[in-house]
């Protein structure tokens, strides 16, 4: 039996499901239905022929990055005032999805999560033959949740339609050469001490940047989102790695591309104000370059004083970066179809 949707923590309009994984794991699907201005839930465009909402009729999914979960109600309703079915995924020991005894973030292998997405996919109405005529599916990905979803998109050619990536973290801070040289260390520690925590690297200055308790606006669940990050452990390490190799490799991604980014990175240990306007967690600039490896067809954004998650950056920037999402949707789209009629057409 099909477990129930139920109310999320987000408030009005968002619901949470519940959904059940191998080895009694679990994953958790958040929508967002809207709200009339009397409080009644919206029914969503196509659900009743009384509604119809113009713009994007797509599927949009979210995956967060490490030590994170979905709390952007903002981008959420983006989506549905633009016409799009939102939905945000907690992946596995995370957010959401942590039960008390595992590992928060825990995983060997990126690839683990095609579960997560499969399950989600499945609850969203995508799975089994039909899936191939239904809307659009946008796939969205901040940070770790970036990489694993480039990597989803490269195992499932023609599951999606576009991937937007807001600050993916294809390529080590230290570039390619520095996760080169400490990669073999990384995964036979990973081999004989999967779960000893690696020495703490985060100072706490991106929390200090957006949360609103410091000098951020953003309030969250702390122990969802701790401030200096969940300890990181070998095992997660070696498969981030392991997938940053996959994505230097050249993935051949089929389908259209947004690389959100920050025009700069701050990657000092000791707090500034200068932390207020760069990405401090991510070498922007070795990004942008492995984001080439991606797909035949990427378009990288570069947004001035843009924060890690370009979606917690002060207004005007996420009100740039939503607009610019909004000129490059449409085109996208329509590259896809093109790539879908090709491959169609190419043993004719």
């Amino acid at each position: 039996m099909t477990p129930p949707w139920t109310p999320d923590i987000l408030g009005e309009g968002f619901e949470q499901l519940t959904l059940q994984l191998d080895a009694g794991a679990v994953a958790t699907l958040v929508r967002y239905l809207g709200a009339r201005p009397d409080g009644a839930e919206q029914p969503w465009a196509g659900e009743t022929d009384q509604v119809s909402t113009p713009g994007i009729d797509a599927d949009v999914l979210y995956v967060h990055g490490w030590s994170d979960y979905f709390f952007q109600r903002h981008v959420a309703e983006f989506w549905h005032r633009a016409g799009a079915r939102f939905y945000a995924l907690d992946l596995r020991n995370y957010g959401r999805s942590l039960r008390p005894g595992l590992t928060p973030g825990f995983v060997t292998d990126l690839a683990d999560y095609d579960s997560d997405i499969a399950a989600a996919l499945e609850a969203m109405g995508r799975s089994g033959a039909a899936a191939g005529t239904k809307r659009p599916l946008i796939l969205l990905g901040h940070s770790t949740g970036g990489l694993t979803l480039s990597l989803w998109a490269h195992r499932h050619p023609g599951a999606a339609d576009a991937l937007i990536l807001n600050s993916p973290w294809l390529e080590f801070q230290a570039t390619e050469f520095g996760r080169r040289a400490i990669a073999p260390l990384v995964g036979l520690r990973a081999r004989l001490h999967p779960l000893v925590p690696l020495p703490p690297v985060d100072p706490g200055i991106y929390t200090r940047a957006v949360s609103a308790t410091l000098d951020g606006e953003w309030d969250y669940n702390l122990q969802w989102r701790p401030d200096r990050g969940f300890p990181i452990t070998p095992a997660f390490l070696d498969a981030v790695f392991r997938g940053q190799a996959t994505v230097a490799a050249g993935l051949g991604i089929d389908i259209p591309v947004l690389v959100l980014l920050s025009d700069k990175s701050y990657l000092q240990p000791k707090w500034s104000a200068n932390a207020l306007t760069a990405d401090v967690a991510l070498n922007v600039d070795a990004v942008a370059h492995r984001a080439l490896s991606l797909a035949d067809t990427v378009t990288i954004s570069r947004l001035p004083n843009a924060l890690h998650d370009i979606f917690l950056s002060s207004e005007p920037i996420r009100r740039l970066a939503l607009e610019r999402i909004g000129r490059w949707l449409p085109v996208a789209l329509q590259q896809a179809d093109a790539l879908v009629w090709k491959a169609r057409t190419a043993d004719l």
